[in-house]
């Protein structure tokens, strides 16, 4: 006879994803559980709490959209809002949920087993003394971009001044922001130039004795364009918050922005010109998700808009030699993640302002008092590493995750990442992954998107109660049709040709080296059609208690 386990569901993760799938589950009847390894909940807007951190979706896109009285009670204070106003909402949505009672905080899980005998998944918690707890599913909210990853440099770790994080920075005990951290008249190096590196050097320059920058990739940043919210727009958001829902939904990544259906070349220069101006000047990801259709498929037509924001780069920067380092050489635009910015370039005008190329002159170590480069050395007084993150797949492999014959996942994923529909893995039943690999949230508006996904797996939970069913997984052949479709679409998209976290390259991570299918890249709409046209065909692709599925198809 088959043991009981603790509970029907465990969510593992509470960010806005994990917080909502725990809801939904809860309301569908289930005995369920949330997992958070912090403190507190809200994921990365808990973590992330650096100085200059706020979102680069337009705020009334970023959020829940299943409570009117949430809607229409919240007012953004900025076009972007900053992270603790993110927080802040999260947690009165959490309010509206009545989910707090619901969630284990501190309980980082170490691993998960699947009890084949039993039909559960048994996790362990980080702390030895926890004892294991037992569930029939297992549902991780992980997120993407949740496992901080260091430089690969030698003596991170032996510097004796301040050093810190971006995704793990010091907080406000008694506020949703950051620690009140004093950096004025300081030495200051900031490692790494992508979105967190940006945000975080925009605020230190305006405070630091001498602040330096170490880049070794630079990005194609283009203005944010932000802005306080006028309570007059805000009133206006609220009376119209269907139509800004049904724009995102009809958008391919989710933001309120529609490609141009043109290609570049087939419009007069004057024309092209104009349109790629106004779109660089923001709001938001205009120019990268709202220029001309063919920008991210045709490397003439990108070279062309590629040009257009490096001769932006050239007017900002005073020093032509600095310019061309901040230049990105080995991509074009938009083929890797766009960092939004207000006032960066000027940033590098500015005489306590550094900046050391890691191509010309690379770090060789890290040292008690500061940074030893192959010129000189360095003395600091805080060293902030803003080098991101093992994305994408990082928090799974972080887990020692074993399915049906104790496979590993991560051992798996050395091989092949391989998923259905980027919610579940063959062989490893009643495990669900949300925005993680291969799903149709994860190169998105993550919160407007992730719902969508939720509200989806929310229709198969309840199938599943409904029936009285104990096991869900895909079959393999579900599997293998579903990575092909990814990998067929990334092909077509000069982002599948270019190595970033995108494609799973990642310089810091030892072996990391070649490319992945990570991404769903073709979009939100088909992703849910996909969705739906599965549920229509009687759940196409999963079997049930471990009968024969309906085979899964070729998707369209």
């Amino acid at each position: 006879m088959t043991k009981t386990p603790d509970f029907d569901a465990v969510v593992v993760g509470m960010g806005i994803t994990g917080l909502y799938q725990l809801y939904r589950l809860r309301e569908l009847g289930y005995d369920v559980l949330g997992l958070e390894a912090s403190d507190n909940l809200g994921g990365v807007w808990h973590q992330n709490r650096y100085p200059g951190c706020r979102i680069d979706s337009e705020s009334e896109i970023y959020g829940y959209f299943w409570n009117k009285e949430l809607m229409q009670e919240f007012n953004w204070t900025e076009r972007f809002a900053a992270q603790p106003e993110v927080l802040r909402y999260i947690h009165r949505a959490a309010d509206y949920m009545d989910i707090r009672k619901d969630i284990r905080f501190n309980a980082r899980v170490r691993s998960a087993t699947f009890d084949e005998a039993n039909g559960y998944w048994t996790l362990r918690l980080q702390d030895e003394g926890s004892a294991p707890l037992t569930t029939r599913f297992f549902f991780s909210a992980l997120g993407p971009l949740s496992a901080p990853q260091m430089p690969n440099v030698d003596g991170v770790h032996t510097f004796k001044g301040e050093t810190y994080h971006t995704a793990r920075w010091p907080r406000d005990p008694g506020g949703f922001g950051p620690a009140k951290l004093d950096f004025s008249g300081k030495r200051v190096a900031v490692i790494g130039t992508g979105s967190s590196g940006i945000q975080v050097i925009q605020e230190l320059a305006k405070v630091a004795g001498r602040l330096t920058i170490f880049q070794r990739s630079p990005n194609w940043a283009t203005p944010l364009g932000n802005g306080p919210m006028s309570q007059e727009r805000m009133d206006h958001i609220k009376a119209n918050y269907d139509r800004f829902i049904a724009a995102c939904d009809t958008s391919i990544a989710g933001f309120p922005h529609q490609f141009i259906e043109k290609n570049l070349q087939d419009v007069a220069k004057d024309e092209r010109d104009a349109t790629l101006e106004k779109l660089y000047h923001g709001p938001g990801f205009s120019l990268w998700l709202g220029a001309y259709q063919d920008v991210l498929t045709d490397t003439k037509a990108n070279a062309y808009v590629s040009e257009f924001v490096a001769a932006k780069i050239r007017q900002r920067v005073k020093d032509p030699k600095i310019a061309e380092k901040l230049i990105p050489r080995d991509h074009g635009f938009g083929v890797k993640r766009v960092p939004l910015e207000t006032k960066y370039f000027e940033v590098f005008n500015q005489d306590n302002v550094d900046l050391i190329d890691l191509n010309e002159t690379p770090i060789e170590r890290i040292d008690k008092t500061g940074i030893q480069t192959t010129e000189k050395h360095l003395d600091f007084d805080v060293i902030i590493f803003a080098t991101g993150f093992d994305a994408i797949k990082g928090s799974w492999n972080r887990i020692d995750i074993r399915g049906r014959g104790g496979r590993r996942l991560r051992e798996m994923w050395d091989n092949e990442v391989k998923t259905y529909m980027g919610l579940q893995v063959a062989d490893f039943p009643n495990f669900f992954m949300l925005v993680g690999p291969q799903n149709g949230a994860t190169f998105c508006n993550i919160p407007r998107c992730s719902a969508l996904v939720t509200d989806w797996v929310t229709v198969l939970m309840r199938h599943v109660r409904s029936e009285g069913i104990k096991l869900v997984e895909p079959t393999e052949e579900a599997q293998d049709s579903w990575t092909s479709y990814c990998a067929h679409l990334l092909s077509k998209m000069l982002l599948g040709q270019t190595n970033s976290w995108f494609t799973g390259v990642n310089k810091n991570i030892e072996g990391r080296n070649k490319r992945e299918t990570l991404l769903f890249v073709g979009g939100n709409p088909k992703f849910r059609q996909y969705c739906d046209s599965v549920e229509a065909d009687n759940f196409r692709g999963f079997k049930f208690d471990g009968g024969v599925a309906r085979a899964a198809g070729t998707a369209a």
